[in-house]
């Protein structure tokens, strides 16, 4: 399945403020080349459902009271307060200063002041987006992102997060896209603490699949600190998704590496020595207002620099991890999702930070095609050994069933050097030993420490060796993963 983000014509926040939900921006086509994409592959949308920009047609119509727009918007005669209780991504101003067609007015603005909140206590809204899910779907769209949903519902002396209404609103999107369109998926984008973001499964009748946020920042940290501590007591942790459900996994997006996910699950002294590191590594800070105070809510970097050293300084080992990272990826519990900057090698794009004045465009770079197709041709490249690197994991990792998003997994207990799980497929056929050393160092394990059973034949997939006996010893290069098997697909 491919993601393509935001395509419509947009005002800021490189799509996210949509301009038009029915239109192509012109530079990439209209929706005939589209449908011609949907032929080959699943295509996944974003449904910017909780605001729009303040130059499309519907905000301007609701400033003059005219359909349709009219109601669209929360607005009030006065400022918002600005209740400590309020959670926001952002620490601009809640209240934007508009001119109705007899008043002066405010309305509510989660994130910029060029995204515009709906108010979806008005049912016309409701009726709109359905509208918009309808010519989605009808041009074979498989999935459909529901970006930022977790702010949807808004009500004074609340979070203004995570509202009943919200799920509500989920659920019914869900009864009406199974009923009409059985084979498309919802997914939510909740980038909040792990326990509220496992609600957006509901009870099997919200998102099919919910964005796994808490994944990605943990990750990150186990390598660059080597040590698997706060991943495996959180893996441990995570309840299985249902049949029919999925944990959507990531290490990066074109969003930065939100933080508010590992609330509860790193100290706070840990969390301040993450971000002061990847700072150094060329991050950038995304701040929030929390409680009327600024904290950080997201870093923004790519995966390259984030991994570029560790903890302990400057080694030559920056692509083995930067692999080892999407080897973990590929082998948890869920579907992974590989953002394309990943997949290109894509280092921090300050020139577009330049340019466009947001610090979440450093991870967003645009690539032109005829230098993708020569840094992806030339071997000496980091990206050409990236690439081949990612596509021979995938290739391997698509064939077998003990990696379908259901198969069981395992969290081994295993010194924290190393990060461990076993897999194994719905039919217990197959069973998969996912090892790696998040160090610097050569190791070794016993094979007996991850209880082969001794009537199976052992290998690995990715290095292709047979595993004679399992008294042996594992040895392991720096980052170096392995998945062992007793049963191949290829």
């Amino acid at each position: 399945m491919i993601h393509i983000l935001p395509f419509f014509p947009y005002s800021s926040d490189d799509g996210f403020a949509v301009i038009d939900y029915k239109k192509i921006k012109s530079d990439h086509g209209d929706w005939t080349d589209l449908k011609k994409i949907t032929k080959n592959f699943k295509v996944m949308v974003d449904l910017v459902i909780n605001h729009c920009s303040s130059e499309s047609q519907l905000f301007r119509n609701f400033l003059i009271n005219k359909v349709p727009g009219k109601g669209f918007f929360i607005s009030d005669d006065n400022k918002f307060k600005e209740s400590v209780k309020i959670v926001r991504p952002r620490s601009s101003s809640l209240s934007k200063k508009v001119q109705l067609s007899n008043k002066e007015a405010y309305v509510w603005c989660t994130f910029s002041h060029d995204q515009v909140d709906f108010d979806f206590k008005n049912l016309d809204v409701l009726i709109y987006f359905f509208g918009i899910i309808k010519f989605y779907l009808d041009q074979n769209i498989k999935a459909l992102r529901l970006d930022a949903v977790a702010f949807l519902w808004k009500k004074l002396g609340t979070r203004c997060i995570n509202l009943p209404e919200t799920h509500e609103i989920i659920r019914l999107i869900r009864i009406i896209v199974e009923y009409y369109y059985n084979e498309v998926l919802i997914i939510t984008e909740t980038n909040i603490p792990s326990h509220e973001n496992l609600s957006y499964f509901g009870n099997n009748n919200e998102a099919h699949c919910i964005y796994n946020f808490t994944f990605a920042p943990l990750l990150i940290h186990s390598i660059i600190s080597g040590n698997s501590f706060y991943l495996k007591k959180w893996s441990r942790g995570m309840p299985p998704a249902q049949e029919k459900n999925a944990y959507l996994n990531f290490i990066s997006t074109h969003d930065g590496i939100g933080l508010r996910p590992l609330e509860g699950i790193l100290p706070d002294i840990e969390i301040e020595k993450y971000i002061l590191f990847l700072k150094n590594q060329g991050a950038l800070l995304t701040y929030r207002k929390d409680k009327n105070k600024e904290s950080v809510y997201e870093v923004n970097i790519t995966l390259l620099n984030s991994l570029q050293e560790t903890y302990d300084g400057k080694d030559k080992f920056d692509m083995q991890r930067f692999i080892l990272a999407h080897a973990i990826l590929f082998s948890v519990e869920g579907i992974p999702a590989i953002y394309i900057q990943n997949l290109l090698g894509s280092k921090n794009d300050n020139s577009k930070v330049k340019k466009t004045g947001l610090n979440r465009s450093i991870n967003r770079r645009n690539w032109k095609y005829d230098d993708v197709k020569f840094k992806l041709k030339n071997s000496v490249t980091k990206n050409f050994k990236i690439y081949n690197s990612l596509t021979n994991l995938m290739k391997i990792r698509k064939k077998q069933p003990a990696f379908h998003p259901n198969a069981t997994q395992f969290t081994l207990q295993l010194e924290e050097e190393f990060y461990g799980i076993w897999r194994q497929s719905i039919d217990k056929s197959q069973s998969i030993f996912c090892i790696n050393n998040l160090t610097k160092f050569k190791k070794k394990i016993s094979l007996l420490d991850i209880n082969l059973i001794s009537t199976d034949k052992w290998f690995d997939l990715i290095s292709k060796k047979k595993l004679n006996n399992i008294d042996d010893e594992l040895k392991f290069n720096p980052y170096q993963t392995y998945w062992i098997t007793n049963k191949k697909f290829r």
